[in-house]
């Protein structure tokens, strides 16, 4: 079935979240500025008519896009909450988003991180509220390493990890290297588990008060 047949028989608030989502796949894999009116319009099969009765402005549909990707994020979030009890496998869902993601990582990078990259090299005006998929991710992760004890290192945490979870889905882009996602997965894996050992290590002790027993 065509997005011309699908258009036909939906409301204007159906159709307009079919261009967002259109928008969002082109400016993930052409980038936001190689992205034209013309190549939205025609992923969605619209007239330029219709198409301006949504959206005036490439900039209307960008906005449109980040507040799309900031709702699929707290989607995700609150299902690794849901998905696992302890905070650790929350973290590791974060973690193995790199494997369950490797193929368009590989192809096209981060989608978070390629669109706050380009945005801030415009200089465009919605570069900080792109920044805000980021700051959703860095307060969820800081929150989990609260929960596992790191109270006072839980946000330098949260940050070093999305810098490492970064690093990784560049090089992967750069090198078209599943093996290596792999590797890194492994390691930060290994990295996780290091730190929270260590924090066990150093939390204090808790001593069990003996009850005295009268005759």
């Amino acid at each position: 079935m065509s997005y011309r047949s699908v258009c036909a028989g939906m409301n204007a608030k159906a159709t307009r979240q079919l261009i967002v989502e259109a928008a969002d796949r082109l400016f993930y894999e052409r980038g936001f500025e190689h992205t034209s009116f013309a190549d939205i319009s025609t992923a969605v099969e619209l007239s330029r008519g219709n198409f301006y009765y949504h959206f005036k402005s490439k900039d209307e549909i960008l906005d449109a896009v980040i507040e799309h990707r900031l709702a699929k994020t707290r989607a995700l979030l609150s299902e690794w909450e849901c998905a696992a009890r302890s905070p650790r496998d929350r973290i590791r869902s974060f973690i193995h988003i790199l494997i369950a993601n490797r193929m368009p990582i590989q192809r096209h990078g981060c989608p978070v991180g390629t669109l706050c990259n380009e945005l801030a090299k415009l200089e465009h005006p919605l570069r900080d509220h792109a920044r805000e998929l980021f700051t959703l991710f860095r307060e969820w992760l800081r929150e989990q390493f609260i929960a596992l004890g790191k109270p006072t290192d839980a946000d330098a945490l949260a940050i070093h990890l999305l810098a490492r979870s970064q690093g990784v889905a560049t090089l992967a882009n750069a090198f078209d290297d599943e093996a290596f996602i792999r590797r890194e997965v492994d390691a930060l894996d290994a990295w996780l588990d290091a730190t929270l050992h260590q924090a066990d290590r150093t939390r204090p002790k808790t001593r069990t008060r003996k009850r005295l027993v009268t005759r």
